[in-house]
Formats: structure tokens, sequence, C-alpha cells
């Protein structure tokens, strides 16, 4: 599924196409990847303007003159602009200068427009690019779970998933397992310091084509090559040579280093 640093180098990759661009016809399939009436939408977006693409965690919003969507790629989504429609091709935006088009082979993404974004992208945790130490741990301390679990709770991060939450804790050297609010303020200040360098490490690389992902113009990202465990399991650690396990936490692969992490 789409992360953060995936779905940032989507937007990034739509803003120069199609900010600006009017949508001059909408056309939406009988899938279920369509929240709401797709004849109502199709009306009502004919003839606005894209004014902003932006990212909200793993949401891509779309601000139009006279209204809104939201976008979410689910597990095989994505936007591509001018690209020859397929059999996964389940909407499609003529504009006044190219097309934008919405594919997804398993059809686990949605789209919805409405007068404003949806109230629940309100209550989306902060920006892990954003939020403060303090503000961090203070959200920790309140979870029980294991941390694995709280990394991918959307209510305390926004936009972090599967792949960057491993990637993060084998940075830190915290056992996914471990309680979140039994961690120390030091190890936690730690953990944030991965969060981040991991995200921001993995923007740069255009995020990680693991399936499907590609950006807007369908090139694929990088980072994968630079995973240090997830998806690896049974394969040596690349610090101490130690195998990598795979578990489950929070009803996810998880994959962790049982000799880094402690």
């Amino acid at each position: 599924m789409p992360e953060l640093p995936e779905v940032e180098t989507v937007v990034r990759s739509l803003r120069p196409l199609i900010e600006g661009r009017r949508i001059l016809a909408a056309e939406f399939d009988a899938s279920r990847i369509f929240r709401g009436s797709t004849e109502g939408a199709a009306e009502a977006l004919a003839g606005q303007r894209i004014e902003k693409v932006s990212r909200m965690g793993k949401f891509i919003a779309v601000q139009l003159d006279r209204g809104a969507m939201a976008i979410h790629l689910g597990m095989t989504g994505s936007l591509l602009v001018g690209a020859e429609p397929t059999k996964w091709t389940h909407a499609v935006f003529t504009l006044d200068q190219g097309t934008l088009q919405y594919d997804d082979p398993r059809q686990f993404g949605r789209i919805e427009y409405g007068a404003t974004l949806p109230e629940r992208l309100s209550l989306l945790g902060p920006e892990p690019l954003e939020i403060t130490l303090d503000d961090f741990a203070s959200r920790l301390k309140e979870k029980r779970s294991p941390v694995k679990a709280a990394l991918l709770n959307q209510s305390v991060l926004r936009g972090v998933g599967n792949i960057y939450a491993d990637e993060a804790l084998f940075r830190a050297g915290i056992r996914p397992t471990a309680v979140a609010a039994s961690i120390g303020r030091a190890r936690v200040s730690k953990l944030l310091g991965a969060v981040q360098d991991v995200l921001s490490e993995a923007i740069e690389s255009r995020g990680s084509s693991i399936s499907d992902y590609v950006d807007a113009e369908g090139r694929k990202g990088g980072f994968q090559a630079s995973h240090r465990v997830y998806q690896r399991d049974g394969q040596p650690c690349v610090v101490c040579g130690a195998e990598i396990r795979r578990i489950v936490v929070a009803q996810r692969g998880t994959h962790y280093c049982a000799k880094c992490q402690r």
C-alpha cells in the first residue's frame, strides 16, 4: 500500500501537470472506488478548475474552485497523467490539456467528491515530519499497544505504514513488540529521528516500488533497494549478520532483527 513517501511523490509529480487545469468531463465506471453518486459527481466536476493538489497523510487532496476530492490509492491504485486507459481504469478526468486517470486492479482505493474534504481527514494525527518530540512522546505514552501498532495508528501519526514503521524501528533499535507507553524518552527521541530520516530518504528516492506503485508519469521509486529489514526475512541483518525475522504485529507482517532491536 502506498505510504507517505509514495503519496508525496505522486503529489509532487501531479502538481506541475494538473494544477491550474480545468476539468472538462469526468467519467466513472461501476466499480466500488467512488463513494456517492457518480452521475452527480461527474456533473458537478465538469467545468471546475484544479486549484491545488496536496497530501494529507496517505490521502491526496485535490482542491477545486467549487469543491474538493479526496483520493486514497488503497493497495494498487495509481493516478496517471496522459496514459492510455486499461481494463483497470476506473475514472477518467478529461482536462483542458490532457487527461488524468485512476487505475486500480484490486479496487481497494477510494475517490470522494464533496463541497469540502471529508471530515475524517481532519481527525488524522500530525505529520511525522512536523511533529515535535513532546507531542510524539505524549502520544506514545497513551498507548499500551505494541509500538509498531502505535506507529500504524493514523491518529498518532498520519502517513506511516508497514514499510516505514519496520524500517524506523530497526534504525532506532527498538523491537516492534515493545509496549509504546513503556519506551523511555531517549529512545522515543531516537525513534522520532529514525521515522523522520527514513521518510525523508524515501521521499528523496521517490518512494518504494514493491508491486504496483508508480508516480503520475508511470515512473517507479527506488527506495526498495535501501530497505534494511522490510521483506528481508531469512536474510542476514545488514548491521550484525543475524537472520531477519518475520512476525505478525497488529495483523501486519513485521520484520526485525532480534539482535539489534531490543
